[in-house]
């Protein structure tokens, strides 16, 4: 069957109308728990009101509802499945000559379309929004005016010297070595609680090491004094490698067009890159799962006589095979990030496998 048929656009239409209504019902959710959490994590703290509660419940939305955007799609397949069978019109359908794989194709198409407006339209909304969500949350976590930025322009650190001074340190490259960090063309600017600047100091090189910056080639600039050249200068901090790897930008929070440059660049700066891969990857067999979570939500709802097994069959089926395709993929993902299997098998093997036993089972119920 024409997806563009008159047939097709009807079922197209159902899905998409059932996909928005499930959606915004988990969103609604979802968005009342985590405001729920936020007014909890802000109470008794007299610096963060409820309109800082209402945006971090905003910007932390989206990344829990692509947790579940999946499930959704799965849920809005078997309610337009499970009406066109309780309303008699699948039956109607197949006696007109129509087989399950002419039905399913428009739908599939559709989910496709989704799929895909969802990592190149609404994805990179979605990445600016946790970013802003992880801005929000360093605010009011990082007391200690301590903070770590690692993007292609380079590193930045903040980070208190003591209950007067801030430190603001920008390298423009490093590269990993062993446990120690080599950054280049660093910057040093230390300010008072005023914001006003009390000195800088520029060098060529240095190395991260334990509990100090070992830095070479070394001018001091402060107000109203000559500057000062050093050889090197060991200058303190609380910061390592290890804290700095774990303060990379989440993945969530980069879109999937900004993904392949961050991936490239952390790669040529000698840092780990499966998280960030694992990311792409997803993204962009996201579709196929989508439709794979379609596929399964036919073998549970396309049933001639609805009365065989009642409601509860297609709710117990249908929540227990999504539940174990999001173990499943959490599983083999968890597997690929420890290098144990390569990446982006890691990604295709939980789309592969769920699409193939509903590809399995639904050949079983168009020969039965």
């Amino acid at each position: 069957m024409k997806p563009n048929s008159i047939l097709g656009k009807y079922l197209t239409k159902q899905l998409i109308f059932n996909f928005i209504g499930v959606l915004l019902i988990i969103l609604a959710i979802i968005f009342l728990f985590e405001m729920v959490e936020r007014l909890r994590r802000i109470s008794g703290n007299p610096d963060f009101g409820i309109w800082f509660a209402f945006q971090l419940a905003v910007t932390r939305l989206p990344k829990t509802a692509e947790q579940v955007f999946p499930f959704v799609m799965m849920i809005a397949a078997m309610i337009t499945f499970w009406h066109l069978s309780k309303t008699s019109e699948f039956v109607v359908m197949r006696a007109a000559g129509l087989s399950i794989w002419g039905f399913l194709t428009p739908v599939c198409i559709a989910t496709l379309i989704v799929g895909i407006i969802n990592i190149t339209m609404i994805n990179p909304l979605s990445a600016n929004l946790f970013s802003m969500f992880e801005t929000l949350e360093r605010r009011m976590d990082t007391k200690n005016m301590q903070a770590l930025s690692f993007t292609d322009h380079g590193l930045w650190i903040r980070e208190a010297l003591d209950n007067e001074n801030v430190m603001v340190l920008n390298a423009k490259s490093l590269h990993p070595e062993n446990n120690e960090l080599l950054l280049r063309g660093i910057t040093i600017i230390e300010t008072d609680k005023k914001n006003q600047p009390i000195r800088r100091i520029e060098s060529f090189a240095g190395m991260l090491k334990d509990g100090y910056f070992d830095l070479r080639d070394v001018k001091i600039y402060i107000g109203g004094k000559p500057t000062v050249y050093k050889n090197n200068l060991q200058y303190s901090t609380n910061l390592d490698i290890h804290k700095i790897e774990e303060n990379f930008t989440d993945p969530e929070a980069i879109s999937f067009w900004e993904l392949p440059r961050v991936i490239s660049f952390y790669d040529k700066s000698g840092f780990a890159v499966e998280r960030h891969q694992m990311r792409l990857y997803s993204l962009a067999i996201s579709p196929l799962f989508l439709v794979a979570m379609v596929l399964m939500a036919a073998v549970f709802a396309l049933r001639p006589n609805n009365r065989r097994g009642g409601v509860m069959y297609l709710v117990a089926g249908g929540i227990v095979t999504g539940f174990g395709a999001y173990f499943l993929t959490q599983v083999v993902y968890a597997m690929g990030i420890s290098g144990n299997i390569p990446v982006f098998l890691s990604v295709m093997a939980p789309t592969t496998i769920t699409m193939l036993i509903a590809i399995s089972l639904l050949l079983h119920l168009e020969d039965g």
